[in-house]
């Protein structure tokens, strides 16, 4: 089974009415904190304060690229904090001289689990295709897998036996986060969403 009730942010998004997004009935919220190693979203902060206030579930995700991936997961904790969800993202930037390397990506997940305890989870889709091909690599395949593709049905890349999230549209509609907005599905039901989270861990 898979539930409807996964969203994220970034500055692009405006002011957000976290009450309205929960009465839509989403359960949890995933901010953009970071790019790189000197970009800090400037919602971020609101965003994460009306979230939590809502009692919502709040993540929180880094875009990454072309520069020391260790040194990146230290800026992208030192700003979302220790103890939320943290995701990578991974997917191309606006050209291959500035988008984030395999060996960056891999070391950036390796730098969060070895700080924090826990595998961070890799939101990506066309660029794990491009740069992995066919094979499993053994580093990402400690992270959870957020599938960002837009279609009918998901396609997983080998690495991964199956998606943990899917972001399925970019323009979907909640109450209370005006215009588009991301929308994902979780594979699974909202105990097991809680348990991602690392409720009551």
């Amino acid at each position: 089974m898979s539930i409807d009730v996964v969203i994220d942010l970034s500055r692009y998004n405006g002011a957000v009415d976290f009450a309205r997004v929960k009465a839509a009935r989403i359960a949890g919220v995933i901010g953009k904190a970071t790019q790189g190693l000197d970009r800090i979203d400037p919602m971020f902060a609101a965003n994460m304060a009306g979230a939590q206030a809502a009692g919502l579930l709040w993540g929180a995700y880094h875009f990454g690229v072309n520069a020391d991936g260790a040194a990146q997961a230290d800026y992208f904790l030192a700003t979302a904090g220790h103890d939320v969800l943290h995701v990578l993202d991974y997917e191309p930037n606006r050209s291959d001289a500035t988008t984030m390397t395999l060996d960056q990506a891999k070391a950036f997940v390796t730098r969060i689990h070895d700080v924090t305890g826990v595998w961070p989870g890799l939101y990506t889709g066309a660029l794990a295709r491009q740069v992995l091909g066919g094979r499993k690599d053994p580093v990402l395949a400690n992270c959870w897998l957020w599938l960002a593709q837009y279609a009918s049905k998901a396609s997983v890349p080998p690495t991964w036996s199956t998606w943990t999230m899917w972001q399925y549209t970019d323009s979907g509609a909640v109450s209370g986060v005006p215009g588009h907005v991301d929308r994902s599905r979780f594979h699974g039901d909202l105990p097991a969403l809680k348990r991602l989270w690392g409720v009551g861990r």
